[in-house]
C-alpha cells in the first residue's frame, strides 16, 4: 500500500493515469518521498490524497521508469525536467474521506518514520509518495467502508495490465466485498463493466 500527495498534480495524475516526481530535490539532495516511486510494483494499492481527502483509489500496473516532467501548468515550475513516471489507473471515491476527522482512529497507525500525516491529521508537505503500513491501510479501508474499497478494485481490475484477480490463485473471496463484487470483477474482465 502506497499514499500519494497530490494536491498540486492530482488533476493531471488522475487525468493521465499515473504518478510524477522528481528523482531529487530541487538541490540535488535524494528525497526519500522520490526514492519510493522506484520501489512501487505492479499490482500495489494507492491511495490517492488532494485537498486533505482521499479522493481516489489507484492500482499501480508498472514499475517506474524515467520521463520528462507532464505538463502541471504553474505547479512544480522549479521541479526538474525528468524524474519518476509510474503508470496507475484510478477511481474516484463518491464520498472521500476527510483523515484529519478521523485522526483518532489514524494516530496508532501511522508510522514514526515517513508517516503520510502529522498526528494532529493534517498532510505533510514534504511528502510525495509514501508506504502505508497493513494496519494503516486496512484502519484506511474500513473508514472507506470494505464495500466501496473492494468495489473500486473491481473496477481498477477491468483496466488493461492490471492484476487478473478473476484468474488469481492466491484471491479469496469474502462475503464483506460487497454484493455486486463478483459480478463486478467477472464483467470488467470479460469486457463487459
Amino acid at each position: 500500500y502506497w499514499w500519494v500527495n497530490q494536491n498540486q498534480t492530482y488533476g493531471a495524475e488522475f487525468k493521465g493515469n499515473f504518478m510524477w516526481s522528481p528523482k531529487a530535490n530541487a538541490n540535488g539532495a535524494r528525497n526519500p518521498f522520490y526514492d519510493f516511486m522506484r520501489e512501487v510494483s505492479p499490482g500495489d494499492v494507492v491511495f490517492s490524497f488532494c485537498d486533505t481527502r482521499i479522493k481516489a483509489l489507484g492500482i499501480v500496473t508498472g514499475h517506474a521508469q524515467t520521463a520528462p516532467k507532464p505538463d502541471f501548468g504553474s505547479a512544480g515550475s522549479n521541479w526538474s525536467k525528468e524524474g519518476w513516471f509510474v503508470p496507475v489507473y484510478y477511481v474516484a471515491f463518491d464520498a472521500p474521506i476527510r483523515p484529519k476527522d478521523h485522526i483518532s482512529v489514524l494516530r496508532p497507525f501511522l508510522p514514526t518514520r515517513y508517516s503520510p500525516l502529522q498526528s494532529n491529521g493534517d498532510g505533510l508537505q514534504g511528502v510525495y509518495l509514501t508506504s502505508v503500513p497493513d494496519a494503516l491501510a486496512d484502519a484506511l479501508i474500513g473508514l472507506i467502508g470494505t464495500a466501496t474499497y473492494f468495489d473500486a478494485l473491481a473496477i481498477l481490475s477491468g483496466f488493461p495490465n492490471s492484476p487478473d484477480v478473476e484468474e488469481s490463485d492466491d484471491f479469496v473471496w469474502t462475503p464483506d466485498m460487497g454484493p455486486t463484487f463478483k459480478d463486478q470483477v467477472i464483467k470488467a474482465r470479460r469486457g463487459q463493466g
